[in-house]
């Protein structure tokens, strides 16, 4: 079981969507770190389901409990624990799908990794209720990089084909970042928002789901950070981002289309901008060489729809080996996308961090 991630900043996550509980623990914070519980609860209130018809309405507050590594106020540098109570949990909408798995789910190499005796209740240890600890770590790993000057804001880029703006290569204002947080669905442009919404709104009506894509920036970045070949940037954030239930694609800076670039207009050109060495463009998203160059570290991570949908699927029963008809019961997301903002900034919080404590420890 790989529940275990990090290098400086070790988290190790635990239990399944209809478990008692849910949670984390951060290994490798420095002590005396005050925490702003009140943003805490506010970035954990972004991830959690049930707050409007483009969501689950699976009633979860996300509320967490620290149990230790938390005293008088301030970190205390060793292991901090954090559990998550599951109250909302109708285990009895998955027993249809005990020995029928729910296609685009882990529930059939689920039930072959762990010779049937995993937890299939509203996917277990694979759901996507697993990414609330994330968000809570994130959360953290958010408050001490902002002490460090660094910045990150993500936004729904896509959603059901329908596209926002990027944002800019080189720099992001902060007013809109204020703007992003405060938002569900996080548009750049909140007219191409109302228009996924409205695609979000009519998936569900029709009983199915919508894919799309986050758009992430971090800014303040340092040069300098990153090792390559195997610990390049691109390689940990990746990682990390593909372990987010539901992310089928990362790439960085111009991303695909730099393929179609030719070279004197992928390179990004130096210059000097206030006194700093900076670039005209960001086409390779702040690294170089996997290592990065002190502009934004910008990335996206592709979201696929949401597997559970109410409509008639065919798939197997594998205790008999025959092929049915399964309609998938619970409460769903039709669109991911908009909880998934705040666990990618999450995720880039907690492997930037590791990074920038490269040397501190």
């Amino acid at each position: 079981m790989s529940g275990i991630w990090g290098k400086n900043l070790r988290v190790s996550i635990f239990g399944e969507s209809h478990a008692p509980a849910i949670g984390i623990v951060i290994d490798g914070l420095p002590p005396g770190i005050e925490l702003d519980m009140e943003n805490i609860k506010f970035q954990m209130n972004r991830r959690a389901p049930g707050k409007s018809k483009m969501s689950t309405p699976r009633g979860e507050k996300d509320e967490f409990e620290i149990l230790s590594g938390y005293f008088n106020g301030t970190t205390t540098g060793t292991p901090l624990a954090c559990m998550i109570r599951n109250a909302d949990k109708r285990s009895s909408d998955y027993e249809n799908i005990r020995k029928t798995p729910r296609p685009g789910h882990a529930d059939y190499t689920g039930f072959i990794k762990y010779a049937g005796f995993n937890d299939y209740r509203g996917g277990g240890h694979f759901s996507g209720r697993l990414t609330a600890p994330l968000v809570f770590a994130g959360a953290i790993a958010q408050q001490v990089l902002a002490g460090m000057g660094v910045v990150i804001s993500a936004h729904a880029q896509s959603v059901a084909g329908i596209q926002d703006s990027r944002f800019e290569e080189v720099n992001v204002d902060k007013d809109l970042i204020e703007r992003l947080k405060a938002s569900e669905l996080a548009a750049i442009d909140p007219a191409k928002g109302e228009l996924m919404k409205s695609e979000i709104l009519k998936a569900r009506e029709e009983l199915d789901s919508v894919g799309g894509v986050v758009e992430c920036i971090a800014m303040g970045i340092p040069a300098g950070l990153g090792d390559p070949f195997f610990d390049s940037v691109e390689s940990r954030l990746s990682g990390m981002l593909f372990s987010i239930p539901a992310v089928k694609g990362v790439e960085f800076g111009a991303g695909f289309e730099i393929a179609n670039m030719r070279g004197s207009k992928a390179n990004d050109e130096y210059v000097v901008r206030e006194g700093r060495l900076s670039t005209k463009t960001n086409n390779n998203g702040g690294i170089l060489g996997g290592i990065t160059s002190g502009m934004p570290v910008v990335f996206r991570a592709a979201i696929k729809p949401t597997p559970s949908i109410s409509q008639t699927q065919s798939s197997v029963d594998i205790s008999s080996m025959k092929e049915v008809q399964l309609k998938v019961e619970g409460r769903h997301d039709p669109c991911i996308v908009p909880r998934a903002i705040p666990v990618v900034e999450a995720a880039a919080a907690i492997v930037i961090l590791d990074m920038m404590l490269e040397g501190r420890q």
